[in-house]
């Protein structure tokens, strides 16, 4: 699957950020949030940029470092080795 369940895991990793405060923060189910992390369903465009706002509401750091990730194309290179 897509980029965005790997760089959402890797962010909530590092900040520590449970699923299940993400998902409140964006006002959606945990099972939602726990799809895009473990790759079984990418997020939507729109999607990407309320996990960016459910971010902001917890850890402004978190929703930069999540866009940041996103959108560097060294990243996915970087996850694959």
């Amino acid at each position: 699957m897509g980029k965005a369940g790997t760089v959402l895991k890797r962010v909530l990793d590092v900040y520590g950020i449970s699923q299940n405060k993400l998902a409140v923060a964006m006002g959606t189910g945990r099972s939602s949030i726990n799809r895009w992390v473990n790759e079984n369903r990418d997020p939507s465009g729109d999607a990407i940029l309320e996990i960016r706002r459910g971010l902001q509401k917890i850890n402004p750091a978190a929703a930069e470092e999540f866009i940041q990730l996103y959108l560097d194309d060294s990243f996915e290179d970087e996850a694959q080795s």
